[in-house]
C-alpha cells in the first residue's frame, strides 16, 4: 500500500488519533481585502499565527492566493506547531437565479472563470505538493453548490475538480459545503472525495441560543447518516457578534451568545471527537456591505484588532485592553 494509499484509507484514524482545536484563518486587516489583493504582510501573518498556536493545532486556509503562500512561510519558517486545510477559492462556472444579492453573469465572463478556477486548482496542487509537511489536507472549493450561493459551480465541474487534485496530491481531499447540499445533489461528489467537510450555523436560519448545539448536531448527523463509511469533520460554525438585521436579528448577535454557542461545540466535538473549524479566528471588516453591523463583518473570536471577545477571555484574559482606553475600539464593537 503506498503512502498516499494508507494516508487516505486510513483518514478517520488520524481524526480519532489526533483531535484537537481547529479555527478557520483569514488574516485581512483594515484596508485589506482578497478583492483588492492587498494581503497581510509576513509579520502581521505570524502575529495572528503566534497568537492562534496557543489554543489551536488546525487552521483552514480558502484560497491559494499570497495571503496562503505567506501562511504557509510563516508557519515553515518559525517553526509554528500548525497543520493547516489548504482550499481553493472558486468563481463562478453557472448563473444562479436563486442566488439573493444577484449572480446573473455574462458567457465571457463564466468562461474566464473556468479557467480561472482550473488554474487556481493547479496552484493548490502545487502548494500541497510543495508542503506535505504542513498542508495535511485540501478541499476544491467553499459553499460552490448551496442553493443561494454567488459562485455556482456544478456537480459535474466539483466531481472533475476532485479527480484532478487526488491524482496529483498524497493529501486526502473533500469539498466544503452547507449540510443541506451534502443530503440532496452531491452523492456524485462524495463518491469521489476522502471525506466530507459539513459547515453548520444556526443563527443564520433564526435559531435560539437554546437550541443552537441541538440543531448543529441534527445538521452533522443528517449528513453522516448519508454516508456511514466516509469521515465527516465540521468545517463551519460559529456565531456573530453583530448584525444590522440583513438576515440575522440584532438581539440573537452578541458576544455573550457567541461565547455559550462556542463553549457549547467545544464540549460536545471534543467528546465525539469531530474535528471542527470554527468559524473564525478574527473580524473581518472587508466582508458584506458598507454597513459597519454588516454580520459578515463579526464572526471572529478576536477583533479586528486582535483584542479577544467574550468567548476567548479565559484564555487570552491578558490581552483585554483596560476599561478606560476601549473607547475607540467600541465604535467597531458590536453593540
Amino acid at each position: 500500500m503506498s503512502k498516499e494509499t494508507n494516508m487516505r484509507a486510513n483518514f478517520g484514524q488520524f481524526l480519532a488519533q489526533n483531535h484537537a482545536n481547529a479555527i478557520c484563518y483569514s488574516g485581512y486587516r483594515e484596508g485589506q481585502s482578497p478583492i483588492d489583493r492587498i494581503y497581510p504582510s509576513y509579520e502581521q501573518i505570524k502575529e495572528d499565527l503566534t497568537l492562534l498556536a496557543q489554543n489551536w493545532s488546525f487552521i483552514r486556509l480558502y484560497d491559494c492566493s499570497q495571503h496562503a503562500e505567506t501562511t504557509l512561510s510563516v508557519i515553515r519558517n518559525e517553526g509554528l506547531a500548525l497543520q493547516v486545510m489548504l482550499g481553493v477559492d472558486l468563481a463562478a462556472e453557472l448563473s444562479n437565479p436563486n442566488c439573493p444579492w444577484g449572480a446573473d453573469y455574462g458567457a465571457k465572463t463564466l468562461a474566464a472563470n473556468r479557467k480561472t478556477n482550473k488554474a487556481n486548482i493547479e496552484r493548490l496542487i502545487t502548494l500541497a505538493n510543495r508542503h506535505p509537511d504542513i498542508i495535511f489536507s485540501v478541499s476544491i472549493g467553499n459553499e460552490a453548490s448551496v442553493e443561494w450561493t454567488d459562485h455556482l459551480v456544478s456537480v459535474a465541474s466539483l466531481v472533475a475538480y476532485a479527480r484532478r487534485v487526488k491524482s496529483a496530491v498524497s493529501q486526502p481531499v473533500t469539498f466544503c459545503e452547507n449540510y443541506v447540499p451534502w443530503t440532496t445533489k452531491l452523492e456524485p461528489l462524495a463518491a469521489e472525495l476522502d471525506f466530507i467537510s459539513v459547515h453548520t450555523y444556526p443563527v443564520w436560519e433564526y435559531q435560539p441560543i437554546d437550541a443552537a448545539l441541538e440543531y448543529s448536531k441534527q445538521n452533522y448527523y443528517s449528513v453522516t447518516c448519508r454516508y456511514p463509511d466516509k469521515p465527516v469533520i465540521i468545517t463551519e460554525a460559529g456565531w456573530t457578534t453583530a448584525s444590522n438585521g440583513r438576515g440575522i436579528d440584532p438581539e440573537n448577535a452578541s458576544e455573550t451568545l457567541q461565547a455559550r454557542y462556542y463553549q457549547q461545540l467545544m464540549e460536545w466535538t471534543k467528546e465525539e471527537k469531530i474535528l471542527t473549524f470554527v468559524f473564525e479566528a478574527f473580524d473581518e471588516p472587508w466582508k458584506g456591505s458598507p454597513d459597519p453591523l454588516e454580520p459578515e463583518k463579526h464572526w471572529g473570536l478576536f477583533f479586528v484588532d486582535r483584542t479577544p471577545k467574550l468567548a476567548m477571555h479565559s484564555l487570552y484574559g491578558h490581552l483585554v485592553p483596560a476599561k478606560k482606553s476601549s473607547s475607540k475600539r467600541t465604535r467597531t464593537r458590536p453593540a
